[in-house]
């Protein structure tokens, strides 16, 4: 958590900005901006800083910038199941058409969609996410955006990873396949970049750990007779 709050890459400026009064002020957001696009190019994250901007925007219309809030929405789906995604759709509020565009604001059209990508993944369901996301229908999502963001599709990988070791000790290489988009020589590269084995047949070991190592636990509780008969008592009162 505290990774999330302030993540070791921010700079102290940043911290700074994000951290103090200055967050509020108009001036800073190309500042916050800039720092956006470095985040994209070099895969970090820093969700409050992003926030920042989506609130910038929201007290200052005019300095609205779509393919920025896209960025953000794109580099907030891949910090699922942490409700990042759903703190900067919070942001978005509606707001007039900006005159000061250039072109189109991409936004309207793009939004249902990232949103429908966030439910996929929100919900573990991995191979339809990958479906959608590689269909002929979201290409300008990929050319124009993600294809920008290094490290998209290793990102969303971690997110089914993540999930795929709070449920699993063991599960198909065909399955986890599907959850990663991976097939043969890259798909067994990556299971032993995880540090994980595959047997005979084709089945991932996934190592234990606290989410999915069951441990049963037995409650024994201590009645004394002096309790007992304190209840007994207060029964028959009742009765």
């Amino acid at each position: 958590m505290s990774s999330w709050v302030s993540p070791p890459t921010r700079t102290e400026l940043i911290e700074d900005l994000v951290s103090g009064v200055d967050r509020y002020n108009p001036s800073n957001v190309s500042i916050l901006e800039d720092y956006l696009y470095h985040q994209i190019r070099s895969e970090e994250y820093d969700c409050l800083a992003n926030l920042a901007i989506l609130k910038l925007y929201q007290f200052n219309p005019e300095l609205y910038n779509p393919d920025v809030v896209v960025n953000i929405l794109i580099k907030a789906l891949t910090a699922c199941p942490l409700p990042d995604f759903n703190l900067c759709i919070s942001l978005l509020d509606e707001r007039p058409v900006n005159a000061n565009l250039d072109e189109p604001d991409p936004l309207p059209a793009l939004l249902p969609t990232l949103k429908g990508l966030h439910s996929l993944l929100y919900r573990c369901r991995f191979p339809k996410f990958w479906e959608e996301y590689r269909s002929e229908e979201l290409e300008a999502l990929r050319v124009n955006y993600t294809v920008e963001c290094v490290g998209f599709e290793n990102a969303v990988r971690e997110v089914a990873v993540r999930a795929v070791k709070a449920a699993f000790t063991e599960i198909s290489t065909k399955r986890l396949g599907s959850y990663l988009d991976l097939t043969g020589s890259d798909l067994e590269a990556y299971i032993a970049k995880l540090g994980w084995t595959i047997n005979a047949s084709s089945v991932v070991s996934i190592p234990t750990n606290s989410e999915n190592h069951i441990v049963a636990t037995v409650v024994q509780e201590s009645i004394d007779l002096s309790q007992l008969s304190k209840v007994i008592s207060h029964a028959a009162l009742k009765a």
